[in-house]
């Protein structure tokens, strides 16, 4: 725990201007971003008498080793850099939202030749057209199944349409008149994309011209006495009507606006907001957070502006923006938002009428939100922290262990031998923080000289980021670190953690409080040599044991056994759980990998396309291996000491064995088979 005025800036250093500043730790890493409308009041209120701060104020006052400032023209250019800085570096004390489920969205692809019309979720792709985002994807698929009737736009995907091109032939949709079937030129590009932007601007509440449209066409059919065009138009107009009221009338008076409501107690926030587009609710969204830094409720509500709008631009920003309280001061984040949007927005409080009444809506179903929030186990503040301090205790730890990495070796009797490195900050995953290693010094089963590798590499790199830094001394020489592989995460997530000289993440140089490993005494005795050969002693590390879930210390005789319904022992239990998925998922792609490894996948030098190119050429294996050298350089690309590596590749490699029909245990000679087999193999590699 440090003290703040250990770091306190001199009388007179701060300026007197709008700006942004940051708060660092000891390891450099930026805890906290903030924006003031005039610096030195704001950073002298944090260097009081700590009895006197917020206690989560109080937290990260004695967490930081540094300040820093940067000073800006005007409010609305704090504004931007503090989201920026906020988005870049990760803080662990400013608020971050969270979405509580992954809202889908009705997208049409206007940056393709066709565009298509689908459900799409995750993050906003440029030239797409978004709508929504809704609560369910089913809701999305009515109405659009309902809308296809007028506007047959394309739904099918790239594959199916490709395919439909090369056969001549259209899917069910176009045969049913649901699609209009770009894919066999029914129509051309340019009609087609009329037809999707015909279908936007109805999304987009411009509904009155296409259905007047509808009418009139109708009476004219119905004049000229053609009832089965007449009939067809008049069921458009009712699938038409009945999308519409999907979406019911909230404002009579056709407004565009995005109302946010807040429900919030002393440790979390939830956030609810509606999007009405044409005075209907075309979509909903909400968040929740960890009130990590003391903050109210105008404060709450500018930071849900920030990650709403933070990324939009034109009209995907309503001209109205309803909140329960206006930030402060409330003109500089309404002026960012106009400047976001292109034009003027209204930023306020609905104060009577119909917009209030929609207002206690939204804020029934923020209480909902945050009702639902807490029962989830994971996501409790109070019980993550408890599960913290049961850990500490049961290991005698000085404090509870912020930072927990665990490792875990994963082989298939001996072979493909890997591991992983999982890391729990707050007692939440952070996947970005993840690392996957190959064993390489040695072949075979043991578990335990695996463990001591890993756990020296992953050490050894931190030492080595401290060097760099002038913190410490040289450490010794190894390069094994330099056979990690990154993770592949599943979706993208913000730095956190090591970072340089600008405060960007580095990968090894944050040290955990605690290392686990998945295993019993050998494997802790393990790590913990590995420590002490790099001179680390201010890192704990203990083993958790499958059988019967037992804690093990490294200079204990005895396991240390917690209770089955400690909430200590179900984050371990976690930590371990993860580390042993991450680990099992990277052996078993490595060995799938190895598995399918064909002859030519062994020839130096030849990459995936020529690859691909001479099973195209010769149309199998069996017909490429009978060829000459001659033969072989006849393909585009390859030379003749490529084919003579090729040719002497396949004359040593055993040929493969005959396909059999398992249905009926014939042999299958076909070599279009056997092409068709080579392809996929070199194909999945």
């Amino acid at each position: 725990m440090a003290d703040p005025s250990s770091y306190r800036p001199k009388p007179g250093q701060i300026p007197d201007s709008p700006g942004v500043y940051k708060f660092r730790d000891e390891h450099g890493r930026v805890i906290y971003v903030g924006k003031a409308k005039s610096l030195r009041p704001r950073l002298s209120s944090y260097f009081q008498d700590l009895a006197n701060l917020h206690p989560r104020t109080r937290t990260m006052v004695t967490t930081a080793a540094a300040v820093e400032w940067t000073v800006v023209s005007t409010e609305v250019e704090a504004l931007q850099l503090e989201y920026s800085w906020i988005k870049e570096f990760d803080p662990r004390f400013n608020v971050k939202y969270r979405d509580d489920k992954s809202y889908p969205s009705l997208a049409v692809t206007l940056n393709e030749e066709f565009p298509r019309v689908q459900v799409m979720r995750g993050p906003k792709k440029k030239g797409v057209r978004y709508f929504g985002p809704y609560g369910h994807a089913w809701a999305i698929r009515e109405t659009v199944d309902l809308m296809l009737r007028v506007f047959p736009v394309r739904t099918c995907s790239a594959g199916v349409f490709k395919r439909s091109a090369q056969i001549g032939r259209p899917c069910l949709l176009g045969y049913i008149g649901k699609c209009s079937a770009p894919c066999v030129s029914r129509v051309t590009a340019e009609e087609h994309r009329r037809l999707a932007e015909e279908f936007c601007d109805f999304m987009a509440g411009r509904t009155g011209t296409y259905l007047r449209r509808l009418e009139q066409q109708m009476q004219e059919a119905a004049e000229e006495m053609e009832y089965e065009r007449a009939a067809r138009l008049r069921d458009d107009i009712g699938a038409l009507k009945r999308a519409m009221e999907k979406n019911a009338v909230v404002l009579a008076d056709a407004t565009d606006a995005d109302l946010i409501a807040i429900a919030e107690d002393e440790l979390e926030a939830a956030v609810q907001i509606f999007h009405v587009r044409g005075g209907r609710v075309r979509g909903q969204r909400g968040w929740v957070t960890d009130k990590v830094e003391a903050v109210d409720t105008a404060g709450l509500v500018e930071h849900a502006l920030q990650q709403l709008y933070g990324e939009e631009k034109g009209d995907a920003v309503p001209k109205e923006v309803l909140v329960p309280a206006l930030p402060e001061p409330a003109e500089p984040v309404a002026q960012w938002l106009g400047d976001r949007r292109g034009s003027r927005v209204d930023l306020r409080i609905p104060q009577r009428g119909d917009k209030k009444d929609l207002m206690a809506t939204v804020a029934r179903n923020a209480q909902q939100a945050l009702a639902l929030h807490k029962t989830k186990r994971a996501s409790d503040l109070t019980t993550r922290s408890r599960a913290l301090e049961e850990i500490a205790e049961a290991l005698e730890l000085d404090s509870a262990p912020l930072r927990i990495e665990c490792f875990d070796i994963s082989h298939l009797q001996g072979e493909d031998v890997v591991a992983s490195m999982v890391v729990f900050e707050d007692g939440l995953a952070r996947k970005s923080e993840y690392r996957r290693f190959q064993i390489k010094s040695f072949a075979g089963q043991d578990d335990v000289r695996a463990m001591h590798e890993v756990v020296g590499r992953r050490f050894r790199r931190y030492l080595q980021e401290k060097t760099d830094t002038g913190e410490w001394g040289p450490p010794p020489e190894d390069d094994a670190e330099r056979s990690t592989e990154p993770a592949e995460h599943p979706e993208p997530a913000a730095p956190a953690g090591p970072v340089d000289e600008s405060g960007k993440p580095k990968r090894f140089a944050y040290p955990p409080q605690l290392v686990v490993v998945d295993g019993g005494r050998p494997q802790v005795a393990a790590a913990k040599r590995a420590l002490d050969e790099l001179g680390i002693d201010d890192v704990a590390v203990c083993g958790l044991a499958k059988r019967l879930e037992e804690v093990w210390l490294p200079d204990d005789e005895d396991p240390v056994v917690l209770p089955r319904s400690s909430e200590g022992l179900y984050l371990l239990q976690r930590v371990r759980d993860e580390a042993h998925r991450f680990a099992i998922t990277y052996q078993r792609g490595k060995r799938a990998k190895s598995m399918k490894a064909g002859p030519l996948d062994t020839v130096p030098g030849l990459g995936e396309s020529r690859r691909q190119a001479l099973l195209k050429h010769f149309g199998s294996l069996k017909r490429l291996r009978a060829a000459t050298v001659e033969q072989i350089c006849e393909v585009p690309g390859v030379g003749r000491k490529t084919a003579e590596t090729v040719a002497a590749a396949l004359a040593t490699a055993a040929p493969a064995a005959p396909a059999v029909n398992t249905a009926t245990g014939e042999i299958i000679e076909d070599e279009t088979a056997s092409a068709v087999s080579s392809s996929t193999r070199g194909t999945d590699r």
